[in-house]
């Protein structure tokens, strides 16, 4: 069923009011879609260089005593990749689909603030850059993906390598906020009648709570990196004892922040989930409403938890028991969702596609990351186990077999509809399986080392430690093993861009909105919308005959045309703190920048859109 065949065509065909064409009306462009596009091609050359870093550090360790890098590269290396998977990777690569599909979801034909939109793709570009510009002034920062102090402050590392980590994660930190921003007004804003809070596709209210996540973890980072940059630049006090400041506080801040960030990366996977198990299972989501409320439950109760990273510190007996209680709480509602997905595959029909096969790898390689992570919860083990490669073990469990495997399961489910065209099932199968092969030889025998006593971010180890040398070895034949299958999957999508399956409007016969419009979506997502009567419209639309009768809506919302002003803007918020690390000139020249991208900003008027009165909405951002 297509929107086409449902309704008559609009007198004005709008996509000849709001087509673009060209290279240059992709940089320019404000349109959801193409800055979701954009934010995914981003994250797959930073994943590029993160998995190179990755292959490096487990060839370095592959063996005892190897020196194919030297200590300093070692640290450089696990601090870019650390950096790069969690900043420039998992979180925009989640950020890109919630761009993507939020409007498509909800029957709108944008976000709520289109430049605002394009703008957090600049920042999150630009702080990627300077981040990585780091390596050309020869010292990339090398003091870990969390920069504890004192190893990151002047006194003990004079590497400028630091100062442009911080300058690149705050410039990405301020995209970020703005998306959070974003998804929420969004969400609230300009639902299609009838869907109400309670009707939300489960992937929309996973990404717009996430965006209560963002703007509040966000804020507590960007302000402990201002810290750390005015410690470091200024030789003011807040981490130096002897200035009356503690070291501490850098991991009360980093930590406040860390963990709402690890949930930053997780619920919008819940998500995907919650979206491709009930159409590949063809049964709703059991329990629909439990579901959301603990999504709810996991936001307050990430704020709350952040405490069991210090269990080390020696904090006083009453925040330990305090956090070891709140960081086995949050298990609950994580657990609730995986008997809610469980329930959903009992009795259902089930085709298992190569998306369902990620979904389902991910129900059991999250619960692995999950009760490993329980575990720290208590203090005795955390204590054990603390700076182990156990908690690397348990660290990838969660966000690669839980985040990336969502992520390609979202890929394979959603590929059709952003491009018209199938991946291949028989690539997708081989892809689904050296990862599941490759993810879990990598990471499974870390739990062991970790046990077994071996430290985290060190660049060797001696050859006469019983077992180490082994399990190294087939720690990293699993990475190549998983280079491998990142080949494969490139491949598919080369290949199926080109020559893959039309795949029509709906392929897997979904239920949501985004099944609604044509494959690729128009430039202005639907002409009308239906009447929405709970979280399954399509559902509704092919069995209940009585809504067939009663009228579509048309959305009441123009759509912006591209605009050159975010990304001048975005360059010249990264000139002006790239000067902050190099020279005033730079600094000045962003000033000037910024003013001309304010100035191209604010000029528009809505009477040149081309859109009837009833769409003339005009938006200041």
């Amino acid at each position: 069923m297509t929107e086409s065949s449902l309704v008559p065509e609009l007198t004005t065909p709008l996509p000849s009011i709001w087509s673009t064409n060209g290279l240059l009306s992709w940089i320019a462009s404000v349109d959801h879609k193409q800055i979701g596009i954009m934010y995914l091609l981003a994250t797959l050359i930073f994943f590029g260089l993160g998995g190179v870093e990755a292959l490096l550090l487990r060839t370095q360790l592959a063996r005892p005593e190897n020196a194919l890098l030297s200590p300093e590269e070692y640290n450089q290396l696990f601090t870019l990749h650390g950096t790069t998977m969690i900043f420039f990777v998992v979180m925009p690569m989640l950020i890109g689909f919630a761009t993507y599909f939020i409007p498509l979801m909800i029957g709108a034909r944008d976000m709520l603030f289109p430049r605002l939109n394009a703008l957090s793709l600049w920042l999150f570009i630009c702080g990627g850059l300077l981040l990585y510009f780091s390596l050309l002034t020869g010292s990339a920062p090398n003091s870990g993906w969390f920069s504890y102090v004192p190893l990151s402050g002047k006194a003990y590392n004079t590497s400028q390598g630091i100062d442009y980590w911080i300058l690149g994660l705050f410039t990405s930190g301020i995209g970020t906020i703005l998306s959070g921003v974003n998804f929420i007004g969004t969400t609230l804003s300009l639902r299609a009648p009838g869907m109400t809070l309670r009707r939300l596709p489960l992937f929309v209210v996973m990404s717009t709570l996430n965006g209560v996540l963002m703007i509040g973890a966000l804020a507590i980072f960007n302000s402990a990196l201002i810290m750390l940059f005015l410690e470091r630049t200024l030789h003011m006090g807040f981490f130096n004892p002897d200035k009356g400041g503690d070291p501490l506080l850098w991991q009360h801040l980093f930590w406040a922040f860390g963990h709402p960030e690890v949930y930053i990366m997780v619920l919008p996977a819940f998500g995907m989930i919650s979206e491709v198990i009930p159409v590949f299972a063809r049964k709703p989501i059991f329990g629909y409403a439990f579901v959301a409320a603990s999504s709810v439950a996991i936001v307050l109760l990430s704020f709350l938890v952040w405490g069991h990273h210090m269990f080390a510190v020696g904090l006083p007996d009453t925040l330990n028991i305090f956090f070891a209680l709140a960081s086995m709480m949050i298990a609950v509602p994580t657990g609730i969702k995986i008997f809610n997905w469980v329930a959903t595959l009992w009795g259902g029909s089930i085709h298992f596609s190569t998306s369902m096969l990620f979904a389902t790898a991910f129900l059991i390689l999250f619960t692995i990351g999950g009760l490993s992570g329980v575990s720290f919860a208590a203090l005795p083990v955390d204590w054990q186990t603390t700076d182990t490669y156990y908690v690397v073990a348990h660290m990838h469990y969660v966000l690669f077999g839980g985040t990336l495997f969502a992520i390609f399961g979202a890929t394979y489910y959603w590929f059709p509809k952003m491009t018209g065209r199938l991946l291949s099932e028989r690539l997708g199968q081989w892809h689904f399986w050296l990862t599941f092969v490759g993810f879990n030889t990598t990471f499974m025998v870390q739990h062991f080392l970790g046990l077994m006593g071996m430290p985290r971010r060190v660049y060797t180890y001696p050859a006469d430690m019983p077992g180490w040398g082994l399990l190294n070895l087939v720690s990293t034949a699993g990475a190549y093993l998983l280079a491998v299958s990142v080949l494969v999957f490139l491949w598919n999508l080369l290949t199926s861009l080109r020559h893959g399956a039309l795949a029509g409007d709906n392929p897997w016969h979904g239920w949501t909105l985004e099944w609604l419009t044509s494959s690729p979506p128009p430039i202005h997502n639907f002409e009308r919308v239906p009447p929405i009567h709970s979280a399954r419209p399509l559902w509704d639309l092919e069995h209940d005959r009585a809504l067939t009768q009663i009228p579509w809506t048309q959305p009441q919302q123009a759509v912006t045309q591209p605009n050159y002003a975010p990304i001048v803007l975005a360059v010249g918020i990264t000139f002006v703190l790239w000067g902050l690390a190099a020279t005033w000139l730079l600094s000045l020249t962003g000033g000037a920048i910024i003013a001309g991208a304010l100035y191209l900003w604010f000029r528009g008027d809505a009477s040149h859109w081309g859109v009837t009165e009833e769409d003339q909405i005009k938006l200041p951002v």
